[in-house]
């Protein structure tokens, strides 16, 4: 009797974990997602090309509802990874009013982070509202620039070399002065 109480419980707590996840990744969404998955409307989906970043294609997604003829936009990354045994696209949407704290973030990185060695592991990173992550972690002597695109996804990452910093930050301002 007992063996049934204590599955029935963690079938429970399961379901119950399941949903505050699922809850969770739907808060998760950029601002421009949610818009552009709004039901009920036509929506006009337009992406421009910047630029192209260790295979990362970064875009400007604007979208339009044309029931309404409201407007948005936000910069979009795109990168295919390839293994062995699989390959998929991962995309990650940065709202507008999120893109001058990213390149705000990444000045600071390259000005007063990777100057210097750090004594002990470190991590610095930019957090958007949709999981997208931006930052640099430590090694022995240097640090290791990255771009997350997908919060949960390991296989999300771009890695890039420090000489690629004032490249991105360009691809950035670029798309900034589109949006």
């Amino acid at each position: 009797m007992k063996p049934i109480k204590i599955l029935m419980a963690s079938i429970c707590l399961l379901l119950t974990f399941n949903s505050i996840a699922q809850v969770e990744k739907e808060k998760e969404r950029s601002n421009a997602e949610k818009f552009s998955d709004k039901s009920g409307t036509l929506i006009q989906k337009e992406f421009i090309d910047v630029g192209d970043l260790k295979k990362c294609k970064i875009q400007i997604a604007k979208f339009t509802d044309l029931v309404s003829n409201q407007k948005t936009s936000a910069v979009r990354f795109e990168y295919s990874y390839v293994s062995t045994y699989s390959s998929d696209t991962k995309l990650a949407l940065l709202d507008a009013d999120e893109i001058d704290g990213l390149i705000k973030s990444l000045k600071l990185i390259q000005e007063k982070v990777i100057p210097t060695t750090a004594t002990s592991y470190t991590e610095v990173s930019f957090k958007s509202r949709s999981g997208f992550e931006a930052g640099c972690f430590s090694k022995k002597t240097s640090w290791d620039v990255y771009m997350k695109l997908e919060r949960y996804d390991g296989k999300s990452y771009v890695f890039l070399d420090i000489d690629d910093l004032p490249k991105l930050l360009s691809l950035l301002e670029g798309a900034k002065t589109n949006l």
